[in-house]
This record gives structure tokens, sequence and C-alpha cells, in this order.
């Protein structure tokens, strides 16, 4: 979710309903490396209560000493590993989803992030593996529970699926069953709060994770915080009351990053919010270049509020959507499985988030 899950989106998502909200992923060694963007990508509001950081590595003591400096100078209050990554830069090199091929690696990371997290909670995230011929869940999951996580979530699809297909539930079940002092939490294809119901009704999964769902929906979580305590869902909103969401929004991201060329960074938000709208073309092409907060207002103002929300469209696949291609690991990457050697430096010397 980088570039969208900073504090602006953060804040949002949070009136709509309770949640632990994660933010964007970083590199470990670029935040020991004081990188700027790393920096700014792991800052949090002054009203986040639950400060919960997801981070990215594949040496073990990089790893273990950027969450011993993030708990010891008290910056965050929870810590969730990346190991589902997809993307290309990242599995190449060893790293991401293609890092729990290397068991023992894996093992030696996780240890160390929950060694040196001490009483501040880590979890992990995965995929079901590389591909249907390199299934790695179910010993990922044993390696987080013997290794003190306090929960897993599993993306269910391979990365080489990437966001294509559908989410495959048996799989949750499966680690479900393997995994049994820990929670579990189902990932893929949470479109409405009946999607959350009817996986952990179906897997017996302890809860669910929200990725690509909530892209122009935060009230998404509003949806499923009335759905988990039986209460009545709220009313899906009018394209006005969309329209107060988007631009409370976009004041939120400029004043945040302090900023008005910020605006360009809700452009993709922007496009989420209106899917299925009858908006029209042309105002589609402009919201796509707006810069400005003034342009955003008189561009909104073009449009009826009365109309109602686009049902049709709630269960279409917003951002990501490729897929299936290949992934690519290092040379020689299954010729050892037992291994534990870091991979080479351009596995997480990017800068961070994905």
């Amino acid at each position: 979710m980088a570039g969208v899950t900073d504090v602006p989106f953060r804040a949002l998502c949070r009136r709509f309903g309770a949640g632990l909200y994660v933010n964007q992923m970083i590199t470990a060694r670029a935040w020991l490396e004081n990188d700027p963007k790393t920096l700014k990508l792991a800052e949090f509001g002054a009203d986040e209560t639950t400060r919960s950081i997801q981070l990215y590595g594949t040496v073990p003591h990089e790893v273990g000493e950027c969450v011993r400096r993030l708990v010891g100078e008290g910056l965050v209050d929870h810590v969730d590993m990346n190991f589902g990554c997809p993307a290309p830069k990242i599995t190449r090199h060893g790293g991401g989803a293609a890092l729990p091929i290397r068991i023992n690696l894996l093992r030696n990371i996780v240890r160390a992030a929950v060694e040196a997290a001490g009483p501040v909670p880590v979890t992990i995230k995965f995929r079901k593996g590389v591909s249907d011929d390199w299934l790695t869940f179910l010993d990922t999951g044993r390696v987080a529970e013997d290794e003190g996580c306090a929960a897993i979530a599993l993306h269910a699809r391979t990365a080489e699926q990437l966001y294509s297909g559908h989410a495959d539930r048996s799989a949750i079940t499966a680690l479900k069953e393997v995994v049994t002092s820990i929670p579990v939490l189902g990932n893929g294809d949470i479109w409405e709060a009946s999607d959350a119901l009817s996986m952990m009704a179906e897997t017996g999964c302890d809860g669910v994770v929200i990725g690509r769902g909530c892209l122009g929906r935060p009230w998404l979580f509003g949806e499923l915080a009335a759905a988990f305590n039986g209460a009545e869902r709220p009313a899906l909103p009018t394209l006005g009351q969309t329209i107060e969401t988007m631009t409370e929004h976009a004041r939120m991201l400029v004043e945040w990053y302090g900023r008005e060329d910020a605006i360009r960074s809700f452009r993709k938000h922007a496009l989420w919010y209106i899917m299925g709208f009858p908006v029209g073309g042309e105002i589609r092409r402009r919201l796509a270049r707006v810069g400005s907060l003034a342009e955003l207002d008189e561009l909104l103002a073009l449009v009826d509020p009365t109309e109602p929300f686009p049902v049709d469209v709630l269960r279409r696949p917003r951002s990501h959507t490729g897929g299936p291609k290949q992934v690519h690991v290092p040379e020689g990457w299954y010729d050892d499985l037992e291994s534990d050697r870091p991979p080479g430096r351009g596995a997480d010397a990017f800068a961070s988030g994905g």
C-alpha cells in the first residue's frame, strides 16, 4: 500500500471504524541509514494511539537493530514484517515473497525482530508461496508461531498470481489448522463486510486484513465494525457524501505534507472514490491531473451530489490487477533451501515504500 496508507489516509480510516492501521512499508537498512524518504514514511500522526509500522529486511542483525531502536526510542507500538511483496526488484534478489524459500533465513529474521521488540508485538504477513510449485505458507506459519509472533496474516495468493484470480480460502483454512496458538488473519478479496464474515466462517480465521478493498472506500471499516458487532450496517454514501470525504482527505494531505502540490498524490484516490459514479469522462480526466485544492473543489461542484452509490462496482478491483507473471529469484535460490545466508545487498537496498 505504498503511497496510500500515509498519516492522512490512516486518520480518515480510523474515523469510520475500529482496527489496526499499518503504516507504509519501510526498509530496515534505509531507516538505519536515516534515508529521508524512509524517515518520512515512518512518521505517525500525533493522535495515533497504536503506531503500527511495516518493516522489510533480509539481514537478521539489521532487522533486529532497526526494531530495537524503533522500540527503544518509543516510536512504535507494533511491528509488522512483510514477507509477501511480489515486486520483481525485490524477489529477484531473494527478498519479499521469495525469502520464505530459505526457511532458516526466514527464521533468523523473525527471531531477531521478536527478540529486539521485547513486549511490543511482532506480526508477519506473507503469501502462499512463490508459485503453486513452491508453496511455503505452512512452514512460514510454523516459524512465526515457534519464534513468538503475536499473529500472522496470509494473502491467499502466490507471488506468481500477483493480484489475478481469486484468493484461495482453502489455504487459509489449512494454515489455521497448522497454526493453533496465535491468531491467523485472512487477506484477499475483502470488498464488502459480507466477504469478511464469509471468509471467517469458511476458514475459521480469527480476523481479516484489508488492502485494496478500502481504496476510495475508507468507510468499509465502519461497515466491518458494524458487521462484527451484529449492528445495522451504514448505508452506502451518495456522491455528495463521497465528495465530502474526498475533499477532507485532500485537505488533510496538503496539511500533512505542508505544500499545495501534495494534491498530486491524491489523484489516484480521486479516481478510486468516483469509480462507477456517472461524472463523465472529462471530469475523470481532469481529476487525474488535478493540481490544487481549488481546482478539486471546482471540478466536484460540477457533479450531481444526489447520485446514489453505484453498487455494481463494489466488487470491482481497484489499484493492482495484474498477473499472473513469472517470479524471478536469484540464480540457485532453490538449490540450497537450508541456507540461512542473507541475499546480496540489492534485496533491501531500495528506497522504502515497495
